[in-house]
């Protein structure tokens, strides 16, 4: 995959066509309301499209769709086989419109183009096909029993999933639930944050594309409090799955007990830890990927290992490396290879974190603070950012910042790190470094988060879990054990 100029992406992304409706039972139709909302470009405050703004009557239309897709088995009771050649198709689409998505991805919420071309739609693509090639490995069971009795116990789909998204990686997102809820036969109704839903839109043209029934894939765009509660309030719907905020986590789960008591799965907020131990002899890497895990996607990263927890003994000497990595990140325009953080997703986000900021520089020591290289006058952009908290309990260090911001927290003992590391509301994940084997294993194991990542930071792929414990929320994305969260057991006792 060769670089492009800024200038190529800006002539790519000025051949963009927008789809800008909702898709409901396999065609692109108007909110019933006929009310949008604006969808801008963070990085330079320009209007994108209006995007039809659904709610209720539009979410229930959405899910009578699935519901009927579901019932004719179409798609929920295909051939295995079938349904993994279909979503093999869709995966194969996805890289074939690679530059696009990349560029819906990164003017819908100003992450850099570079990031979302690399990363963010490959990892959607593989992610889809490594599902796809789970369809037909997953093997159902036969109990024990007596004879003249055969006992089976049949993994089989729930029925319409409900699958709400964040902005932080809209389409990335998106597959974590479309991609194994697909897979087991679900119908689907996906509802993108409404600061990024152009790419769920393209994606569900393309899936239409790639051969999927009409009504088991219906994305309708909206806000929280219209579209997001009514899935939340659906009685038809079987279960959702959410990513954002704990928040807004909690409200899905009273949702679930007004309405058909839903399954409701959750990956919300964290402040992950990054220690740094003593015995760690590779400091200059530490440094460099404790950069990488706080200042990426500009930190709007929900597993960012944003708390740095140093030994003092090696406090000092690590604070100058992390000084020196931090100056190597380019804050600019997201169309410039040159940047590596682009903005954050709109201006009442980075006001937040530019709140954060200046409380922390009365709060605590400021470390470093980073330029920002973008001409827009926009107030979107933020700098990385690192401070030094002695408590470890401002907010700076307490609160999930969702931007590149770092504070960084001296320890004394294996004990006081673990205990600082365990004082917040979050248990998503965890970073330690170490060349001690058994100081590894022996914090890893003491240490109550869903990853704990040695000698390196925030570790993950298709073929382990990610989930965590506390109000970081409940089930597992990724994995095989994914389709644990989308399908039922179902035992069929037949005696002769």
């Amino acid at each position: 995959m060769s670089v492009k100029t800024k200038v190529e992406w800006e002539k790519l992304s000025s051949n963009l066509n927008f789809n800008n409706e909702a898709f409901i039972n396999g065609k692109f139709v108007k909110a019933q309301s006929e009310k949008t909302f604006d969808c801008f470009n963070p990085s330079n405050g320009k209007l994108l499209t209006k995007v039809s703004s659904c709610d209720e009557t539009d979410v229930d239309r959405a899910v009578k769709s699935c519901r009927k897709a579901f019932d004719n088995g179409h798609w929920s009771r295909i051939s295995p086989s079938e349904r993994k050649k279909i979503l093999l198709k869709l995966s194969d689409l996805i890289l074939k419109n690679h530059n696009e998505l990349a560029l819906l991805d990164s003017m819908d919420m100003g992450k850099t183009v570079s990031d979302a071309f690399t990363y963010d739609i490959p990892g959607a693509a593989d992610l889809l096909s490594w599902n796809a090639e789970a369809i037909d490995k997953i093997m159902d069971e036969v109990a024990p029993t007596e004879k003249n009795n055969l006992a089976m116990i049949r993994r089989v789909p729930l029925g319409v999933v409900g699958a709400v998204v964040p902005w932080n990686y809209p389409l990335d997102m998106a597959m974590w639930k479309c991609a194994p809820a697909l897979a087991t036969g679900n119908s689907i109704i996906l509802k993108p944050a409404e600061q990024s839903p152009l790419s769920a839109l393209r994606f569900a043209e393309l899936a239409a594309e790639a051969g999927l029934p009409d009504g088991v894939l219906n994305v309708v765009p909206g806000y929280g409090e219209t579209a997001g509660k009514a899935i939340g309030m659906h009685n038809d719907i079987d279960c959702v799955s959410f990513t954002g905020s704990t928040e807004v986590g909690k409200y899905f789960f009273e949702y679930s007990a007004k309405s058909n008591m839903k399954l409701i799965w959750t990956e919300c907020g964290g402040k992950s830890p990054n220690i740094i131990f003593e015995k760690s002899k590779k400091l200059d890497l530490a440094a460099q990927l404790t950069a990488n895990g706080g200042f990426f996607n500009q930190g709007e990263v929900c597993s960012a290992n944003s708390r740095v927890l140093v030994h003092e003994n090696i406090l000092n000497e690590f604070i100058d490396l992390l000084k020196k990595e931090a100056s190597n990140w380019v804050t600019g325009d997201p169309f410039d290879p040159n940047s590596n953080i682009g903005c954050l997703v709109s201006e009442d986000h980075a006001a937040k974190v530019k709140n954060f900021i200046n409380n922390a520089k009365n709060e605590t020591e400021l470390l470093f603070e980073g330029k920002i290289e973008s001409k827009e006058n926009v107030g979107t952009f933020v700098a990385p950012t690192i401070f030094k908290d002695d408590t470890g309990k401002k907010e700076i260090s307490t609160d999930e910042v969702f931007g590149p911001v770092l504070s960084i927290i001296p320890f004394s003992s294996d004990a006081e790190a673990i205990k600082i590391a365990h004082d917040s509301k979050y248990a998503l994940a965890a970073s330690i470094w170490t060349d001690d084997l058994s100081q590894a294993h022996d914090i890893s194991d003491k240490l109550h988060v869903g990853t704990v990542s040695v000698n390196t930071v925030d570790a993950f792929s298709a073929m382990t879990p990610f989930g965590g414990f506390k109000q970081s929320g409940t089930g597992n994305d990724l994995s095989i054990h994914a389709f644990d969260k989308y399908t039922g057991l179902k035992t069929v006792w037949i005696k002769y």
